[in-house]
């Protein structure tokens, strides 16, 4: 029956448009909170608690890079998550918000290049050895 609860915690999470965004966007790379703010263009808060949501059950994984935290897809997703997420790409193809998401993080793209480890902060100065 565990299967069964991960199905519809899944699908709990799935039930939200500024969710289904945060997924779409994730699975071009790892991306700062920043990033969703810029791309989704919504307030941090916001963002951070759709984020968190995300995470409590397992849709995201998260990890802290100085003073960002990063999020990412999981490495080693279930079954139904990864079909799931597979659909979304699928329909994200023909959903003109997900394309203008998609587009921005384009971009972003170069900007966030460089910048620091995350892409957020300024590039640190090279220190001598």
């Amino acid at each position: 029956m565990v299967a069964a609860m991960e199905l519809v915690q899944i699908y709990e999470c799935l039930c939200d448009v500024t969710r289904l965004r945060l997924l779409h966007v994730l699975a071009q790379g790892p991306l700062c909170v920043c990033h969703f703010q810029a791309v989704l263009g919504e307030p941090q808060v916001k963002i951070s608690k759709h984020l968190a949501y995300l995470r409590e059950r397992g849709l995201v994984e998260c990890e802290r890079e100085g003073n960002w935290v990063i999020y990412e897809l999981p490495a080693k997703p279930s079954r139904e998550l990864r079909a799931n997420l597979a659909c979304l790409q699928d329909c994200g193809r023909e959903n003109p918000v997900f394309q203008r998401d998609l587009a921005r993080l384009k971009r972003l793209a170069p900007k966030l290049a460089d910048r620091g480890p995350c892409g957020c902060g300024p590039v640190p100065a090279k220190t001598a050895r």
